[in-house]
Formats: C-alpha cells, sequence, structure tokens
C-alpha cells in the first residue's frame, strides 16, 4: 500500500520558478522529482541566453533557494548587477539544481507526456483525491511511470510561440516558410548574425522582445548599413510599445524604451501599424509577405521575418487531470482577471498565491509564465512567491499559503491608447509622490494648465504589468 506523505512532488520544469519550487519542497522536509526536457537546467533560458533581463539579481533569487544554496558555499552574484539568460542559468540554476537535496530527484532528457491519477480516469470521482498521481514520461531509455503525491507545473510556455496570424493561427504559408521565421529573441549579434546582417528584416511585436530584437538589428546597421528594419505592430501607434521611459522603476526596461523611440526619431525603423500578415511564401531566396496595414494592402519583399507575439501554454498532457482555466486568457479562473490584457493598462497584479491557483484536481498546480495562460507579462519574483505558497499548501501549513505578499518595482508599460480619455487606470509611468497627478502624463499635462491626462485614478498597489514576450 502506498503511503502518500512518503511519495515525492513532481516539478514539471527546470527553470527559475521549477528549482525555486524545488528549493522551498526540500525547506519543507518534502523530497522533489523535477522533470526537465531540456539537456541542462534551464534549457528555455538559453536560447533566450544573450539577453539582458530588466531586473537586477535581487529580484531574481528566491529566499529559499538562497539558504539552500549558501549552506553549501554558493558564491553570489552582485545584487544589482543585470545578469542575461545564461548568466542566470550558470550562475544561479545549476548551482542551484546541483545541491544534493535537489541533485538527487533531477532527471535531465526526461519529457512529461501525460499525468493521471493512479487506477482512475478523469472520469472516475470514486477516493479521487486520496489517489496518487501517476506521471509519464519518456527519456533516452523509453517510456517510465513513477508515482507521485502533488504535481506543480512549472512547464513555461517558450515552446509554444504564438503564430504570426492575428486571430491566433499561423497566416498561410508560415509553416512551410519555417526556415526564414524566427520565434522569440533570435540571436541576431551571435550565433546568427550572418543570417541579419545586410539583410531586410520584418519583426513583428509590440513588447520588450520586439524592441530588444528592433535595437539588436540597429547594431548590426552600424556595421553594414544595408540592414533595413521593418517593425510590425498590431495596433495603432507606438505609445503602448514605449512604456515609462525614464519613469520606469527597473531601468534598463525604461531605457529600452527610449533607446527605441530614438531610433523612430532618427528614421531607422520603418514603422507599420495595425498590422496584419494575410500570407507569406518564400520564393528564389526571398520572403514575400501580404499584409494589412492599416486599410492599404501591402506586399513586403524581405530576407528574415522575426516573429515575437508572445507564448501559449500547452495543456496537451494534462488531458486526464481535472482543470479548469479562463476561456479567454487559459489562466485560473480566479487569477484570469487579474492579469487580463483586454483590462490591464498599467494597472497593478496583487500577489497572488494558491487561491488563485488551485484547480479542481486536489494538489495539482500550474506555476510561473504557464499560470498566466496567454496574458503576456510575467516576472520571476511573481512565480518565486506562487510556488513558496504552493508549497505550503501541499505541506499542510494551510495560513503560510495564505499570507501572500510581493512587492515588484513600478513600470510604464501601458496596455491601452494613450489617446483614448475611457481609460480605467494610470498610464505614462508612476508620479512623484509629491505631484498630485495620477501618473507622469497626467502631471505634465497640469502643468501645461490643462485638466490632466485623461488617466483613471493613481494606484497605490505594489505590482505593475511587467515584460511582453
Amino acid at each position: 500500500m502506498t503511503v502518500m506523505n512518503e511519495l515525492p512532488v513532481a516539478v514539471i520544469g527546470a527553470g527559475p520558478v521549477g528549482l525555486t519550487a524545488a528549493a522551498h519542497l526540500v525547506a519543507r522536509n518534502i523530497q522533489p522529482l523535477v522533470f526537465e526536457r531540456g539537456d541542462t537546467v534551464g534549457a528555455a533560458l538559453l536560447d533566450w541566453g544573450h539577453v539582458r533581463v530588466f531586473s537586477p539579481w535581487k529580484y531574481n533569487i528566491d529566499d529559499a533557494a538562497r539558504v539552500l544554496l549558501d549552506r553549501h558555499g554558493w558564491d553570489a552574484p552582485q545584487p544589482d548587477n543585470l545578469p542575461n539568460g545564461r548568466e542566470i542559468v550558470e550562475e544561479y540554476l545549476v548551482p542551484l539544481a546541483s545541491v544534493p537535496e535537489i541533485a538527487s530527484g533531477l532527471k535531465l532528457g526526461a519529457t512529461v507526456i501525460a499525468i493521471t491519477r493512479h487506477g482512475l480516469d478523469k472520469v472516475s470521482s470514486g477516493n479521487r483525491d486520496n489517489a496518487p498521481f501517476v506521471i509519464r514520461y519518456t527519456d533516452q531509455t523509453g517510456e517510465h511511470d513513477v508515482l507521485v503525491r502533488a504535481v506543480i507545473d512549472a512547464s513555461g510556455t517558450w515552446t509554444q510561440p504564438n503564430p504570426m496570424g492575428i486571430n491566433g493561427l499561423s497566416v498561410p504559408g508560415e509553416i512551410a516558410s519555417f526556415s526564414r521565421i524566427s520565434y522569440g529573441i533570435p540571436d541576431v549579434l551571435g550565433t546568427r548574425r550572418n543570417e541579419f546582417l545586410g539583410k531586410r528584416t520584418l519583426v513583428i511585436g509590440s513588447g520588450h522582445s520586439a524592441i530588444n530584437v528592433a535595437i539588436a538589428l540597429m547594431d548590426l546597421q552600424d556595421v553594414d548599413p544595408k540592414t533595413q528594419i521593418l517593425w510590425a505592430l498590431r495596433h495603432h501607434g507606438v505609445e503602448r510599445l514605449l512604456g515609462g521611459g525614464l519613469n520606469d522603476q527597473l531601468p534598463e526596461r525604461g531605457a529600452l524604451g527610449l533607446a527605441a523611440k530614438k531610433a523612430m526619431d532618427q528614421g531607422r525603423l520603418q514603422m507599420l501599424t495595425s498590422f496584419s500578415a494575410e500570407k507569406v511564401r518564400v520564393q528564389e531566396g526571398r520572403v514575400h509577405l501580404t499584409a494589412r496595414v492599416g486599410t492599404q494592402l501591402a506586399e513586403l519583399d524581405i530576407d528574415q521575418i522575426v516573429v515575437t507575439t508572445g507564448f501559449r501554454p500547452d495543456f496537451s498532457f494534462l488531458s486526464e487531470l481535472r482543470i479548469e482555466v479562463d476561456p479567454a486568457v487559459e489562466a485560473p479562473p480566479a487569477l484570469a482577471p487579474l492579469i487580463d490584457p483586454n483590462f490591464h493598462s498599467c494597472g497593478t497584479v496583487p500577489p497572488h498565491g494558491i487561491e488563485e491557483l488551485k484547480h479542481p484536481e486536489k494538489d495539482f498546480y500550474i506555476v510561473g509564465s504557464k499560470s498566466y495562460g496567454r496574458a503576456p507579462t510575467f516576472l520571476m519574483k511573481t512565480g518565486y512567491e506562487q510556488v513558496r505558497s504552493v508549497v505550503a499548501e501541499i505541506a499542510g501549513d494551510h495560513i503560510a499559503a495564505r499570507i501572500v505578499q510581493l512587492v515588484l518595482p513600478e513600470t510604464g508599460v501601458c496596455s491601452v491608447d494613450l489617446g483614448s480619455k475611457d481609460v480605467g487606470s494610470c498610464c505614462g509611468g508612476p508620479v512623484p509622490v509629491e505631484v498630485d497627478a495620477c501618473c507622469v502624463a497626467d502631471a505634465t499635462a497640469k502643468s501645461e494648465g490643462k485638466s490632466g491626462c485623461g488617466c483613471g485614478p493613481r494606484s497605490d498597489a505594489t505590482e505593475h504589468l511587467t515584460e511582453s514576450a
């Protein structure tokens, strides 16, 4: 007979949030069993390892992980330095995965393909909450089943990029043109330099990933002026993309927006707004794209396309579990209204934990960027607080699980048209506390004798939407 409390807890994904979950389990004397599909921890981060993140080390290291690392003589990075993805893996995740308490349960090259309850399918209810989970995974030796007491899905969304189509579908010819289309943040200045140097590239997207790619292409433009950059935004105008500039409390993120604005002012970028791709084909070594730009039909002749339109969760291996997600955002129903990009501008995402993350399937949780579903914003520190709460619940510490606290740096990134007068919250970046205004844009308008900028009331909440994929 299986004794539930003697079984390990499965963690799917060995990225920052997954390994943080493992650290919290160790702190609670619970054995983690971590499944990572890649050959190393942090495999998804290595895909964008050349990109420097906006937040310094002090926001990227979890407290429980630090305690575990310090116990094993870790040489911590400087707290105010800004790491790139590779440095996060090499200086934080690899040491964390190497501590014996985590290493003993780490399975690399292990892809989880299904999860169910032992002896029960999705329809079966009898004694369901007391049955262990079965994790089915594949590795180099074949398929395996293992029993666990709880499951924390921190598998992320990196392997599921959104396609080019504005309707959520790939446009005709997109799949067949895969050799000339990149998703995410390709290493334009490094391993893929020759593919972009002196070439004509179309970047599609309006988040910080798109800004990163465009600025990297401008560096190539400095080397070879024949490098051309077209930047396509699905919405009208560029205000959302630029965000709060110097008003952003994460300076690297603010500087990114300012650099993009300067490039636009200098005419180094050809901006295409209200953009909608319709079809694409590769012919005689060139990419031919048909798209709507505003009300006009355009034919674009380019060399490469970079799609930075976000990501979506993969639920395919969860089909035998009773999970519940919002029909639009694809986040847990209690979390979805807090992060829905249809309604949030610079608005706040309150600290959240077990109550917002639970599913009908007892002891199963989705955390990290995957918990945000299709919402385009997520910060690692948010995931760290999620797993602290979830692990406390699994350990039976229900009070600690519900005391959720999180303070994050503010952002000026807005997801509404700054020209709109019907805005439910504040835009334009945080205003100095001594100024009677809701934001920088509002303060500027009032200093010019206007009644204001049209934003909503000033917000005092602590967490603001962060970087977009």
